[in-house]
């Protein structure tokens, strides 16, 4: 029985998933909210499943002769659990009104969106390569869909067309590194290459560092890093702007639960072979990734662009694990920081043109806190999160980073970082200049909007916990579950739980 909790969040969204898409099949039965809510309640069910052994120390493969040992479930799964279905709740939240006055948001989008994190939580419990391969596939897929799911708007195809294929070529680098990682150990089996890796001199295994580094191609793809970085600005601006926001922040999460996993649990004594290929990638990024978001002038494409230099920041503390352990405790609070930060602002962006599609350059935004205060007080709040302003959760999360890359050796990157950070306040505080220091741009006025609705409570909740996340040992020390030290103790007992035995 207790085998049996650890998989029932997975089966229990995956259930779901094939649910809704039979209950798709009944469209004029059911409205868009009726999906919505039920999509909702089945992920707050698996929350509460999921919070059943939640902060415990366990590493289990459950029902090995059926599973064969492909898939782990331990607490860094747990937590990664929190996060996936958490992320994917609040997307399906905060774009409450944006489906419902979109036409073409049919029931079966609700079952792909499922079907999305049902691969995602696979692949957070991945322990062998062609397992994570297809949990891998299944969430790309569903993304893909969802990305091109309005059919009739050249935008959304051109995005899909183009993410599809990418991705598409970058998995055949994925099975060819699979491939040469078979023909070097005989196994594809996470922990039996740990053996592998063990009982042999590293020095000895070109083929194995081979397939490896073509194993890790697709994930500076996914996560859109340099040089694999391209398709972001089309892709993220052709997509519908909740997807946008999903793709940001809660898939890129899903991207890390894996390789994190691999390369703390599995392949750590052979991960110094690729810090100089990490160094350059990392540079490049955050130069490039910087570069991009400061010419931009549509408000979507500048947040894409910046995601690509948190993905830079995000490897700074990965290219700190092999020396600094406490390096993945940062990735693991700075990924809950941009989840937080990423999701609100990308949501509060589709909540602003969800009946409307004139808030989209920078200067469409001018005077919002004028004629909306509420949401552009929380536009503010996702902003300041986003460049590192102290008192917001952005700030303690680059901090944990730059921290341990220092302490690393890899001074010179954190600068570099810093400097980023510095430049960012640029592309960020303009946003907040134009909603507070100029006159309502007349063309975007909406007298009628009515912003007491569902979405606009989950993305003042997500500005909650940015402000909490930063200053919350300070002011609700009384409350634990609130208290950053309670979150970093969390995060470092996920870790902790990749080294049992």
């Amino acid at each position: 029985m207790s085998q049996f909790i650890h998989i029932l969040p997975v089966l229990t969204v995956l259930v779901a998933a094939v649910a809704l898409m039979f209950m798709s099949m009944y469209q004029n039965k059911f409205s868009v909210k009726t999906y919505i809510t039920v999509s909702s309640i089945i992920l707050v069910a698996t929350l509460a499943f999921v919070f059943v052994p939640f902060g415990e120390t366990f590493s289990v493969k459950p029902y090995s002769s059926i599973f064969n040992n492909v898939l782990i479930f331990d607490t860094f799964s747990n937590f990664f659990y929190v996060l996936l279905i958490g992320g994917t709740l609040f997307t399906l939240l905060i774009g409450e009104h944006y489906f419902q006055h979109r036409s073409y948001f049919t029931g079966e989008f609700f079952s792909i969106l499922l079907f999305s994190l049902f691969g995602m939580l696979l692949l957070a419990n991945a322990n062998e390569l062609i397992t994570a391969y297809v949990a891998l596939e299944i969430a790309s897929f569903s993304v893909y869909i969802m990305v091109g799911y309005n059919s009739e708007d050249s935008r959304r195809v051109e995005a899909i067309f183009k993410y599809l294929v990418l991705g598409s070529f970058m998995g055949a680098f994925y099975l060819l590194g699979v491939v040469l990682v078979y023909g070097a150990t005989q196994t594809t089996n996470l922990s039996e290459i740990a053996t592998f890796i063990a009982n042999n001199n590293i020095s000895d295994m070109p083929l194995l560092y081979i397939g490896l580094t073509l194993i890790l191609f697709i994930f500076l793809f996914k996560i859109s890093a340099f040089p694999f970085q391209q398709w972001v600005l089309d892709v993220y601006r052709g997509a519908p702007m909740i997807i946008t926001a999903f793709m940001a922040s809660t898939f890129k999460i899903a991207i890390f639960s894996f390789f994190l996993r691999a390369m703390l649990q599995d392949i750590k004594p052979m991960i110094g072979f690729w810090d100089s290929i990490i160094y350059v990638v990392i540079v490049l990024t955050l130069v490039f990734g910087t570069w991009l978001a400061i010419t931009q002038k549509i408000i979507k494409r500048m947040l894409a662009a910046s995601s690509i230099v948190h993905t830079g920041y995000l490897l700074l503390a990965f290219i700190a694990i092999g020396k600094n352990i406490d390096a993945a405790y940062a990735i693991v609070f700075y990924l809950i920081a941009y989840l937080l930060s990423a999701l609100g602002s990308f949501g509060l962006v589709s909540h602003i043109i969800s009946e409307t599609k004139v808030r989209v350059t920078y200067d469409d935004f001018k005077g919002l806190a004028h004629e909306r205060p509420f949401l552009a007080a929380m536009m503010t709040v996702f902003m300041f999160s986003l460049a590192g302003i102290p008192s917001t959760i952005g700030f303690m999360g680059k901090l944990y980073v730059f921290t341990e890359t220092i302490n690393a050796g890899y001074a010179g990157l954190a600068v570099l970082a810093i400097l980023a950070t510095i430049v960012s306040v640029y592309y960020y505080f303009k946003l907040i200049a134009m909603m507070y220091f100029y006159p309502t741009n007349e063309k975007c006025m909406s007298n009628d909007f009515n912003d007491k609705r569902i979405s606009t409570y989950a993305i003042a909740f997500l500005a909650i916990l940015t402000v909490i996340g930063g200053i919350g040992s300070a002011i609700v020390f009384f409350i634990p579950a609130l208290n950053i030290d309670t979150l970093i103790d969390l995060t470092q007992i996920s870790i902790q739980s990749l080294l049992i035995k």
